[in-house]
Protein backbone atom coordinates (compact mmCIF):
# COMPACT_ATOMS: atom_id res chain seq x y z
CA UNK A 1 0.00 0.00 0.00
CA UNK A 2 3.06 1.96 0.50
CA UNK A 3 4.34 4.28 3.01
CA UNK A 4 1.63 7.06 2.93
CA UNK A 5 -0.83 5.04 4.09
CA UNK A 6 -1.82 5.66 8.01
CA UNK A 7 -3.08 3.95 10.52
CA UNK A 8 -6.14 4.31 13.38
CA UNK A 9 -7.46 1.75 15.90
CA UNK A 10 -9.93 3.02 17.94
CA UNK A 11 -12.75 1.56 20.36
CA UNK A 12 -16.40 2.66 20.10
CA UNK A 13 -19.18 1.39 22.14
CA UNK A 14 -23.04 1.12 20.93
CA UNK A 15 -26.26 0.00 23.28
CA UNK A 16 -27.98 -3.37 22.74
CA UNK A 17 -31.47 -2.60 22.04
CA UNK A 18 -32.55 -3.96 25.88
CA UNK A 19 -29.99 -6.70 26.46
CA UNK A 20 -28.60 -9.31 24.61
CA UNK A 21 -28.19 -12.83 26.64
CA UNK A 22 -26.21 -16.19 25.87
CA UNK A 23 -25.27 -18.99 28.45
CA UNK A 24 -21.50 -17.07 29.38
CA UNK A 25 -23.44 -13.84 30.17
CA UNK A 26 -25.77 -10.76 29.38
CA UNK A 27 -24.56 -7.46 27.64
CA UNK A 28 -26.19 -4.27 27.23
CA UNK A 29 -23.76 -2.41 25.19
CA UNK A 30 -21.12 -3.74 22.57
CA UNK A 31 -17.39 -3.15 22.32
CA UNK A 32 -16.04 -3.00 18.90
CA UNK A 33 -12.81 -2.13 17.50
CA UNK A 34 -12.74 0.43 14.28
CA UNK A 35 -10.00 0.38 12.47
CA UNK A 36 -9.49 3.52 9.79
CA UNK A 37 -6.40 3.20 7.03
CA UNK A 38 -6.21 6.54 4.78
CA UNK A 39 -3.92 7.18 2.05
CA UNK A 40 -4.61 11.05 2.51
CA UNK A 41 -7.83 10.95 -0.15
CA UNK A 42 -9.22 7.38 0.16
CA UNK A 43 -10.16 6.40 3.26
CA UNK A 44 -11.04 2.41 4.26
CA UNK A 45 -12.59 1.12 7.27
CA UNK A 46 -12.72 -1.97 9.25
CA UNK A 47 -14.59 -3.90 12.28
CA UNK A 48 -13.90 -6.68 14.55
CA UNK A 49 -15.25 -7.53 17.96
CA UNK A 50 -12.87 -8.72 20.91
CA UNK A 51 -13.88 -11.96 22.47
CA UNK A 52 -12.88 -13.06 25.55
CA UNK A 53 -13.98 -16.60 24.62
CA UNK A 54 -10.65 -16.31 22.62
CA UNK A 55 -8.72 -15.05 24.53
CA UNK A 56 -8.93 -11.65 22.88
CA UNK A 57 -9.82 -8.38 24.72
CA UNK A 58 -10.13 -4.67 22.71
CA UNK A 59 -6.60 -3.15 24.35
CA UNK A 60 -4.80 -6.40 23.37
CA UNK A 61 -6.51 -6.28 19.43
CA UNK A 62 -5.83 -2.65 19.33
CA UNK A 63 -2.52 -3.49 20.33
CA UNK A 64 -2.07 -5.63 17.81
CA UNK A 65 -3.28 -3.63 15.50
CA UNK A 66 -0.74 -0.94 15.72
CA UNK A 67 1.74 -3.41 16.13
CA UNK A 68 1.73 -3.20 12.18
CA UNK A 69 2.42 0.27 11.61
CA UNK A 70 6.14 -0.50 10.53
CA UNK A 71 5.21 -3.02 8.64
CA UNK A 72 2.53 -1.03 6.65
CA UNK A 73 5.18 2.20 5.95
CA UNK A 74 6.94 -0.70 4.31
CA UNK A 75 4.33 -1.48 2.19
CA UNK A 76 2.37 -4.29 3.77
CA UNK A 77 -1.13 -5.09 1.95
CA UNK A 78 -3.79 -7.45 2.65
CA UNK A 79 -1.97 -10.38 0.70
CA UNK A 80 1.44 -9.80 3.17
CA UNK A 81 -1.11 -9.55 6.34
CA UNK A 82 -2.51 -13.16 6.05
CA UNK A 83 1.14 -14.30 6.83
CA UNK A 84 1.59 -11.38 9.34
CA UNK A 85 -1.25 -11.64 12.00
CA UNK A 86 -2.98 -14.89 12.64
CA UNK A 87 -6.65 -15.56 12.43
CA UNK A 88 -8.95 -13.42 14.91
CA UNK A 89 -10.20 -10.07 15.55
CA UNK A 90 -7.50 -7.87 14.79
CA UNK A 91 -6.55 -9.18 11.58
CA UNK A 92 -10.40 -8.93 10.23
CA UNK A 93 -10.31 -5.24 10.94
CA UNK A 94 -6.99 -4.44 8.83
CA UNK A 95 -8.50 -7.04 6.44
CA UNK A 96 -11.56 -5.39 5.96
CA UNK A 97 -10.06 -2.11 5.84
CA UNK A 98 -7.69 -3.01 2.99
CA UNK A 99 -10.91 -4.24 1.06
CA UNK A 100 -12.78 -1.28 1.60
CA UNK A 101 -9.70 1.22 1.05
CA UNK A 102 -8.86 -0.57 -2.26
CA UNK A 103 -12.58 -0.40 -3.73
CA UNK A 104 -12.79 3.39 -3.25
CA UNK A 105 -9.30 4.33 -4.57
CA UNK A 106 -10.05 2.00 -7.54
CA UNK A 107 -14.30 3.06 -7.77
CA UNK A 108 -15.19 -0.56 -8.06
CA UNK A 109 -17.21 -2.27 -5.21
CA UNK A 110 -15.73 -4.69 -3.45
CA UNK A 111 -17.64 -8.09 -5.05
CA UNK A 112 -16.23 -7.04 -7.89
CA UNK A 113 -12.59 -6.72 -6.53
CA UNK A 114 -13.33 -10.67 -5.39
CA UNK A 115 -14.50 -11.79 -8.75
CA UNK A 116 -17.80 -12.54 -7.68
CA UNK A 117 -21.02 -11.91 -9.07
CA UNK A 118 -23.24 -9.05 -7.81
CA UNK A 119 -24.34 -9.74 -4.40
CA UNK A 120 -28.33 -10.12 -3.92
CA UNK A 121 -30.31 -9.43 -1.04
CA UNK A 122 -29.86 -12.09 2.17
CA UNK A 123 -32.38 -13.38 4.22
CA UNK A 124 -30.78 -13.56 7.57
CA UNK A 125 -31.96 -15.61 11.14
CA UNK A 126 -33.28 -13.29 13.85
CA UNK A 127 -31.71 -14.74 17.68
CA UNK A 128 -33.75 -14.62 20.17
CA UNK A 129 -31.62 -14.23 23.70
CA UNK A 130 -31.44 -17.09 26.26
CA UNK A 131 -34.36 -16.70 28.85
CA UNK A 132 -37.21 -18.43 30.77
CA UNK A 133 -39.45 -20.43 28.28
CA UNK A 134 -42.08 -17.61 29.36
CA UNK A 135 -39.72 -14.35 27.94
CA UNK A 136 -38.76 -16.51 24.74
CA UNK A 137 -42.07 -17.53 23.93
CA UNK A 138 -43.33 -13.38 23.86
CA UNK A 139 -39.89 -13.19 21.61
CA UNK A 140 -40.71 -15.71 19.63
CA UNK A 141 -44.40 -14.54 19.11
CA UNK A 142 -43.01 -10.72 18.92
CA UNK A 143 -41.23 -11.93 15.54
CA UNK A 144 -43.13 -15.23 14.27
CA UNK A 145 -43.37 -13.48 10.66
CA UNK A 146 -39.77 -13.96 10.46
CA UNK A 147 -38.75 -16.78 8.31
CA UNK A 148 -35.77 -18.15 10.54
CA UNK A 149 -35.26 -17.71 14.25
CA UNK A 150 -32.00 -18.66 15.87
CA UNK A 151 -32.39 -19.76 19.94
CA UNK A 152 -29.34 -19.03 22.45
CA UNK A 153 -29.84 -22.34 24.39
CA UNK A 154 -28.09 -22.97 28.06
CA UNK A 155 -28.21 -26.46 29.00
CA UNK A 156 -30.85 -27.32 31.66
CA UNK A 157 -34.09 -26.84 30.42
CA UNK A 158 -33.65 -26.40 27.07
CA UNK A 159 -36.37 -28.51 25.67
CA UNK A 160 -39.31 -26.02 27.24
CA UNK A 161 -37.56 -23.37 26.06
CA UNK A 162 -37.39 -24.81 21.97
CA UNK A 163 -41.57 -25.84 23.10
CA UNK A 164 -42.28 -22.51 23.97
CA UNK A 165 -40.29 -20.81 21.06
CA UNK A 166 -42.58 -22.65 18.60
CA UNK A 167 -45.39 -22.27 20.59
CA UNK A 168 -44.67 -18.36 19.93
CA UNK A 169 -43.52 -18.95 16.53
CA UNK A 170 -45.16 -21.55 14.91
CA UNK A 171 -44.09 -21.00 11.36
CA UNK A 172 -40.59 -20.20 11.26
CA UNK A 173 -37.74 -22.09 10.96
CA UNK A 174 -35.20 -22.49 14.00
CA UNK A 175 -31.81 -23.54 14.40
CA UNK A 176 -30.21 -23.26 17.83
CA UNK A 177 -26.93 -22.66 18.97
CA UNK A 178 -26.11 -24.46 22.58
CA UNK A 179 -22.50 -22.31 22.66
CA UNK A 180 -20.78 -25.86 23.75
CA UNK A 181 -23.55 -25.91 26.70
CA UNK A 182 -24.40 -29.71 25.89
CA UNK A 183 -22.67 -33.10 27.03
CA UNK A 184 -23.41 -36.10 23.86
CA UNK A 185 -25.39 -37.55 26.06
CA UNK A 186 -27.84 -34.50 25.87
CA UNK A 187 -27.57 -33.83 22.07
CA UNK A 188 -28.73 -37.91 21.71
CA UNK A 189 -31.71 -37.10 23.99
CA UNK A 190 -32.85 -33.64 23.05
CA UNK A 191 -31.91 -34.18 19.02
CA UNK A 192 -35.19 -36.44 17.66
CA UNK A 193 -36.95 -34.22 19.90
CA UNK A 194 -36.15 -30.78 18.22
CA UNK A 195 -35.95 -32.41 15.12
CA UNK A 196 -39.87 -32.78 15.17
CA UNK A 197 -40.18 -29.55 16.68
CA UNK A 198 -38.87 -28.38 13.11
CA UNK A 199 -35.46 -27.53 14.60
CA UNK A 200 -33.34 -27.44 11.53
CA UNK A 201 -29.75 -27.01 12.84
CA UNK A 202 -27.59 -26.99 16.17
CA UNK A 203 -24.77 -24.82 16.41
CA UNK A 204 -21.38 -26.08 18.49
CA UNK A 205 -23.55 -28.51 20.72
CA UNK A 206 -20.53 -29.89 22.72
CA UNK A 207 -16.94 -27.79 24.33
CA UNK A 208 -14.65 -27.41 21.21
CA UNK A 209 -12.23 -29.26 23.28
CA UNK A 210 -14.19 -31.96 24.14
CA UNK A 211 -15.85 -32.41 20.30
CA UNK A 212 -14.34 -35.40 19.51
CA UNK A 213 -17.13 -37.72 21.42
CA UNK A 214 -19.15 -36.35 18.06
CA UNK A 215 -17.39 -38.65 15.73
CA UNK A 216 -19.46 -41.98 14.94
CA UNK A 217 -22.63 -41.04 16.82
CA UNK A 218 -25.91 -40.86 15.06
CA UNK A 219 -26.88 -36.77 14.06
CA UNK A 220 -30.46 -36.85 13.53
CA UNK A 221 -30.13 -33.21 13.62
CA UNK A 222 -27.16 -31.72 11.72
CA UNK A 223 -24.66 -30.26 13.35
CA UNK A 224 -22.82 -26.86 12.80
CA UNK A 225 -19.25 -26.08 14.02
CA UNK A 226 -18.73 -22.68 15.48
CA UNK A 227 -15.85 -22.65 18.13
CA UNK A 228 -14.50 -25.87 16.18
CA UNK A 229 -14.26 -24.27 13.43
CA UNK A 230 -11.74 -20.73 12.55
CA UNK A 231 -10.61 -21.00 9.66
CA UNK A 232 -9.66 -22.87 6.40
CA UNK A 233 -6.68 -25.14 8.24
CA UNK A 234 -9.23 -26.14 11.12
CA UNK A 235 -11.69 -27.72 8.39
CA UNK A 236 -9.98 -31.28 8.39
CA UNK A 237 -10.34 -31.80 11.74
CA UNK A 238 -14.42 -31.25 11.64
CA UNK A 239 -14.71 -34.37 9.53
CA UNK A 240 -17.18 -36.71 10.56
CA UNK A 241 -18.17 -34.57 13.48
CA UNK A 242 -19.88 -31.80 12.10
CA UNK A 243 -22.44 -31.65 8.64
CA UNK A 244 -22.04 -27.39 8.33
CA UNK A 245 -19.50 -24.72 9.66
CA UNK A 246 -20.54 -21.23 10.46
CA UNK A 247 -17.78 -19.07 9.38
CA UNK A 248 -17.33 -15.48 10.72
CA UNK A 249 -15.09 -12.85 10.35
CA UNK A 250 -13.81 -12.57 13.15
CA UNK A 251 -12.62 -15.94 13.66
CA UNK A 252 -11.29 -16.29 9.93
CA UNK A 253 -9.30 -13.46 10.63
CA UNK A 254 -10.98 -11.03 7.29
CA UNK A 255 -12.99 -11.47 3.90
CA UNK A 256 -9.48 -12.87 2.28
CA UNK A 257 -9.58 -16.27 4.50
CA UNK A 258 -13.62 -16.11 4.65
CA UNK A 259 -13.49 -16.64 0.65
CA UNK A 260 -11.10 -18.94 0.72
CA UNK A 261 -12.87 -20.85 3.50
CA UNK A 262 -16.33 -20.79 2.33
CA UNK A 263 -14.73 -22.06 -1.17
CA UNK A 264 -12.66 -25.30 0.63
CA UNK A 265 -15.83 -26.04 3.32
CA UNK A 266 -18.10 -26.54 0.34
CA UNK A 267 -16.06 -28.73 -1.58
CA UNK A 268 -15.41 -30.67 1.47
CA UNK A 269 -19.14 -31.13 2.03
CA UNK A 270 -20.10 -28.99 4.37
CA UNK A 271 -23.08 -26.70 4.21
CA UNK A 272 -22.48 -23.38 4.84
CA UNK A 273 -23.63 -20.77 7.78
CA UNK A 274 -22.77 -17.33 7.50
CA UNK A 275 -22.51 -15.68 11.39
CA UNK A 276 -21.32 -12.95 13.51
CA UNK A 277 -20.40 -11.55 16.32
CA UNK A 278 -23.30 -9.39 17.87
CA UNK A 279 -21.31 -6.12 15.64
CA UNK A 280 -22.82 -3.29 13.76
CA UNK A 281 -23.71 -2.68 9.73
CA UNK A 282 -19.73 -2.03 9.70
CA UNK A 283 -18.84 -5.80 10.73
CA UNK A 284 -22.21 -7.01 8.63
CA UNK A 285 -20.93 -5.35 5.30
CA UNK A 286 -17.96 -7.69 4.26
CA UNK A 287 -19.41 -10.91 5.71
CA UNK A 288 -22.51 -9.82 3.19
CA UNK A 289 -20.31 -11.12 0.55
CA UNK A 290 -19.45 -14.47 2.39
CA UNK A 291 -23.65 -14.95 3.38
CA UNK A 292 -24.26 -15.07 -0.67
CA UNK A 293 -25.22 -18.33 -1.92
CA UNK A 294 -25.02 -20.04 2.55
CA UNK A 295 -27.56 -21.97 3.58
CA UNK A 296 -28.08 -20.50 6.72
CA UNK A 297 -27.18 -16.69 7.23
CA UNK A 298 -26.86 -15.24 10.77
CA UNK A 299 -25.71 -11.62 9.81
CA UNK A 300 -29.00 -10.08 12.14
CA UNK A 301 -26.60 -8.12 14.32
CA UNK A 302 -27.59 -4.36 13.90
CA UNK A 303 -31.46 -5.83 14.30
CA UNK A 304 -29.90 -6.50 18.35
CA UNK A 305 -28.49 -2.87 18.66
CA UNK A 306 -30.14 0.47 19.36
CA UNK A 307 -27.73 2.34 18.03
CA UNK A 308 -25.73 1.74 14.62
CA UNK A 309 -23.20 3.25 12.23
CA UNK A 310 -24.13 6.56 10.33
CA UNK A 311 -24.53 4.49 6.77
CA UNK A 312 -26.46 1.34 8.29
CA UNK A 313 -27.14 -1.45 6.22
CA UNK A 314 -30.90 -1.79 5.17
CA UNK A 315 -32.61 -4.34 6.42
CA UNK A 316 -36.72 -4.92 5.87
CA UNK A 317 -38.14 -7.83 8.41
CA UNK A 318 -35.46 -10.19 7.94
CA UNK A 319 -34.06 -9.10 4.45
CA UNK A 320 -30.76 -7.86 4.49
CA UNK A 321 -29.45 -5.30 1.57
CA UNK A 322 -26.45 -4.74 0.08
CA UNK A 323 -24.24 -2.36 1.84
CA UNK A 324 -23.99 1.36 0.40
CA UNK A 325 -20.50 2.10 -0.98
CA UNK A 326 -20.53 5.39 2.37
CA UNK A 327 -20.50 2.57 4.80
CA UNK A 328 -18.06 0.02 3.30
CA UNK A 329 -16.88 -1.70 -0.02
Amino acid sequence: MGSRVTLEAVEERFPVDGAFTISRGSRTEIRVVTVTLSDGVHRGRGECVPYARYGETVEGVIATILSVRGALADGLDRFALQGLLPPGAARNALDCAFWDLEAKRVGKPAWQLAGLVAPQPLQTAFTLSLGTPESMRAAAAKNATRPLLKVKLGGEGDLERIEAVRQGAPESRIIVDANEGWTVSQYLELAPVLSRLGVALVEQPLPAADDSALLGIARPLPICADESCHDTASLTKLAGKYDAVNIKLDKTGGLTEALVMRDAAVVAGFDIMVGCMLGTSLAMAPAFLVGQGAGFVDLDGPLLLAGDREVPIRYEGSTMFAPEAGLWG
